[in-house]
C-alpha cells in the first residue's frame, strides 16, 4: 500500500522526519515587540506600575506619574490584598482609578531591606534602594500576565541607565513565550498585532538602552526556543543549520563541521560521543571580527542534542529533560550574534560542540580509549560523562586560535545542582577571569557562585591506560569536572560556567523566568563582552 504523500512513514525519525516535515526546522521565533520610550503617560491598554513592600504597609512607586493620580489607587491596595512582595501581580480595572489606562497592573518591587544574614543581594546596587534585579523582575512578571495585550506602558522607576536597563530587558524577556506544538484551529488569526512596549523615562540615551534591551531579549529569546525545541525536531545537523542560518545575514561568520571533517581533524571526544547515535555529530564555528577588535574572547559550549546516557544509561526520569542538554551552545549562538548586532569592538569566537548521546551496537563503552583534538587520550569509564569530551575537543580548537580568553559553559554535573539548587551557576577557572564573570553577573543580576578546583581534583581522573579517564572522585564532582577541562586549555586564561541547575525551570514561572527553558547566563556573557569593549 503507498503511504500519502500528507503523511509522515511511522519509522521516519531524525534527517527523515523533517524532510517530511519542512515546517519543522523553523525553531527560532521572532523578537516582534516594538519598544519605545516617552517622557508621559498617554492612554494605553495597561499601564504597568510598581508597588513596594515597606514597614508601614505598601506603597505605590511611581515617580513618572503625578501623586494626586495615584492617591487614590493607593487607598485601594489593602482592600485589594496587595502586600508589594515579588511575583505579585495584580490587575485592577482602569474605570476604577484615576489612571488613563484600560487596566492597571500593579507588581511587586519587594523590600528594600537587607537579605537575611548569609544571603547575597540581587545584585550590585546599592543598600537600602529598590535593586536593579528587583524592578527587572517585577517588569517581567507583569508583562509576563499580560500576553495578548497590545499596548503596554510601563512606568516602573527608570530614572537611571541601571534601572531603565533593568526594567527594560526584565519587560521585554517577560513577553516570552514558546510556540511549542499543540494543534492548533487552522481559522485561528496568526497575524495579531505585536506588543507595544512603552518605557516611561526621562534620561539620556533611553532609545538606545531600550534598543540594547531589545537585542538581549532577541538573544534570550533565541536560546529559549532552540532549548525548547523536541529533540526529534532539533539534533546536530539541524541545530547546526539553524545557527548558521540566524548569522545568516550578519557579519558573523559561520563554519561547520560534518563528521568527515570532524575525523580530519581529529575530534575524537565529538565522534565517540556520536558514534550511537543515527544523527552524526557537529561542530560549529562562529567567528565575529571588527576590525577595531580590542581583544579575543572565544566562547565554547555544550550542545548535547538529547543525553540518554549512552550504553550508562539514565533512569527514564532523569531523560524526561535532557533535550536541555545542549542549552551551552544554544547560549553561545545566541551571545556571538548579540555582540555582533551590538557593535562590540571585540572579536568574538564561538565553538558549538553538538552531538547526540544515544545506546546502540555502535556506541562508545566504557574501557574504550578516544584520542582527543591535540592528541591527549582519554579512558571511557562511563558514557553518561560525555559533555566533557565534546567540550575538550572544542576547548582545544578554540584555545589553537591564541584568544585572550577562552570561556566555556554547559550542563556538565548533576553535582552542580546538588550543590548549588536549581537557580546557581556554578563558576570556576582562572582568579582574574572568574572575577571578572562574577562582576558581570552581579551586574546583570543574573546568580553565580565563584568555586575554587582544589588541588587534589585532577588526581581523580588518572587513568593505567591513557592520559587521563572521563570519570573523577564520587564527591565534589562540579570542580572535578572543571579539573577535567582545565587539561585541555593549555596556558589560555579561562573559565567555566556549570549551569545544569539553572538552564532549565521545571518548577512554576517566576519575575521574568518562565517554565522550561531559562536563557541563564545571556546576559552576564554579553556584560562580559561589553565590558571588556570598554576597557
Amino acid at each position: 500500500m503507498e503511504t500519502p504523500s500528507n503523511t509522515i512513514p511511522l519509522h521516519t525519525q531524525g534527517c527523515d522526519f523533517v524532510a517530511h516535515n519542512a515546517a519543522s526546522t523553523d525553531f527560532v521565533a521572532e523578537f516582534t515587540a516594538q519598544l519605545s520610550t516617552t517622557s508621559t503617560v498617554e492612554h494605553t491598554d495597561a499601564l504597568v506600575l510598581g508597588v513596594q513592600s515597606t514597614n508601614d504597609g505598601p506603597v505605590i512607586v511611581a515617580p513618572a506619574l503625578p501623586e494626586a493620580a495615584i492617591n487614590g489607587l493607593q487607598d485601594q491596595l489593602d482592600a485589594l490584598g496587595v502586600k508589594g512582595k515579588p511575583d505579585e501581580v495584580t490587575r485592577v480595572a482602569g474605570a476604577t482609578t484615576e489612571l488613563d489606562a484600560k487596566i492597571v497592573v500593579l507588581t511587586g518591587l519587594g523590600s528594600t531591606d537587607a537579605p537575611a544574614q548569609g544571603t547575597p543581594p540581587l545584585d550590585n546596587s546599592p543598600a537600602d534602594t529598590i535593586s536593579a534585579e528587583a524592578l527587572r523582575r517585577a517588569a517581567g512578571a507583569a508583562t509576563a500576565k499580560l500576553a495578548g495585550t497590545s499596548d503596554v506602558t510601563i512606568a516602573l522607576p527608570a530614572d537611571s541607565a541601571v534601572h531603565l536597563t533593568a526594567v527594560a530587558e526584565g519587560a521585554t524577556v517577560g513577553t516570552y513565550v514558546f510556540a511549542g506544538y499543540a494543534s492548533s484551529d487552522t481559522d485561528e488569526d496568526d497575524t495579531a498585532e505585536p506588543t507595544s512596549l512603552k518605557f516611561v523615562t526621562t534620561i539620556a540615551d533611553a532609545d538606545e538602552l531600550v534598543a540594547r534591551a531589545g537585542v538581549v531579549a532577541r538573544a534570550t529569546f533565541i536560546t529559549r526556543d532552540l532549548v525548547n525545541t523536541a529533540p526529534s525536531h532539533l539534533f546536530p545537523g539541524t541545530f547546526a543549520e539553524e545557527i548558521e542560518a540566524l548569522v545568516q545575514d550578519s557579519n558573523v561568520s559561520a563554519t561547520i563541521y560534518d563528521e568527515e571533517a570532524l575525523a580530519e581533524g581529529g575530534f575524537g571526544g565529538l565522534l565517540g560521543v556520536g558514534q550511537g547515535s543515527a544523527n552524526p555529530p557537529r561542530l560549529v564555528k562562529l567567528e565575529y571580527a571588527p576590525a577595531n577588535a580590542q581583544s579575543h574572547v572565544a566562547f565554547v559550549g555544550k550542545g548535547i542534542t538529547f543525553d540518554s546516557g549512552g550504553i550508562s544509561l539514565k533512569p527514564a526520569g532523569s531523560m524526561e529533560t535532557m533535550k536541555m542538554d545542549m542549552t551551552g551552545a544554544a547560549t553561545v549562538g545566541a551571545v556571538v550574534q548579540a555582540v555582533a548586532e551590538l557593535g562590540l569592538n571585540v572579536k568574538v569566537t564561538g565553538w558549538l560542540a553538538m552531538a547526540e548521546n544515544m545506546p546502540s551496537g555502535t556506541g562508545i563503552k566504557p574501557s574504550d580509549i578516544i584520542t582527543m583534538r591535540g592528541g591527549k587520550t582519554v579512558e571511557v569509564m562511563n558514557t553518561d560523562a560525555e559533555g566533557r569530551l565534546v567540550m575538550a575537543d572544542a576547548l582545544v580548537a578554540a584555545t589553537e586560535e591564541g584568544p585572550d580568553v577562552v570561556v566555556d559553559i554547559a550542563t556538565l554535573t548533576g553535582a552542580a545542582m546538588v550543590a548549588l539548587g536549581t537557580r546557581t551557576t556554578g563558576l570556576m577557572g582562572q582568579d582574574d577571569i572568574r572575577a571578572e564573570l562574577a562582576t558581570a553577573a552581579s551586574t546583570t543580576g543574573e546568580l553565580v557562585v565563584a568555586l575554587p578546583i582544589p588541588e587534589e581534583a585532577r588526581a581523580g581522573f588518572d587513568s593505567n591506560v591513557a592520559d587521563l579517564k572521563n570519570t573523577g572522585e564520587r564527591f565534589g564532582g562540579m570542580q572535578g569536572a572543571a579539573a577535567f577541562l582545565r587539561d585541555f586549555v593549555g596556558e589560555t586564561p579561562w573559565a567555566h560556567l556549570d549551569i545544569a541547575g539553572p538552564a532549565f525551570n521545571e518548577s512554576s514561572p517566576r519575575g521574568y523566568t518562565p517554565k522550561d527553558a531559562t536563557g541563564v547566563m545571556v546576559r552576564t556573557l554579553i556584560e562580559f563582552v561589553a565590558t571588556r569593549a570598554q576597557s
